[in-house]
């Protein structure tokens, strides 16, 4: 498998949206229904209670992992500051303390949070997915014929299999 950027939304401020905002828009009930289905995969949802971050500097940071050959490391945990840790992705000096406990060089680093580096791979591969119909995270496209949006439980990924063997 090979995660790809995808800039969700690319119109949120540097410093994030405030997490009420995210909360009025999908009601009260998102957090304990989204909190239900990570539990029910056994994975913690325990995201920032006050900002919805922008994620566009966390994603270049990830971006120059995968030069460096270590994408899945600093992008899993990435993943869990956010998810698990109640970190604010898009907070610079969060970035740098995990890039420092992740022993990644920092003159790159400071490049990566501090620039644009990786800005145009980001904005590149989202308009890739875009075309094919990504419209949501994650994405998954199997066997570069069929798109899965969104987190979804495992049987829709057993009818899309299914689909694809019945398909040649």
């Amino acid at each position: 498998m090979t995660w790809l950027s995808f800039d969700l939304h690319p119109k949120y401020p540097p410093e994030g949206l405030p997490r009420e905002r995210l909360l009025a828009r999908y009601g009260p009930g998102m957090t304990e229904r989204v909190r239900e289905f990570f539990a029910s995969r056994g994975l913690s949802y325990n995201p920032h209670p006050e900002v919805v971050p922008n994620s566009m500097r966390a994603q270049r940071l990830t971006e120059l992992a995968r030069d460096l050959g270590r994408h899945e490391e600093v992008h899993d945990r990435i993943m869990a500051a956010y998810w698990s840790d109640a970190e604010d992705i898009g907070d610079a000096d969060v970035l740098r303390r995990l890039a420092r406990e992740l022993e990644l060089p920092e003159a790159d680093v400071e490049e990566v949070l501090d620039g644009d580096r990786y800005r145009d791979r980001i904005e590149d591969s989202t308009r890739q997915a875009t075309s094919i119909g990504a419209n949501a995270v994650p994405a998954f496209l199997l066997d570069r014929r069929l798109l899965v949006l969104g987190a979804q439980p495992n049987e829709a990924f057993e009818q899309a299999f299914a689909q694809l063997e019945r398909s040649p």
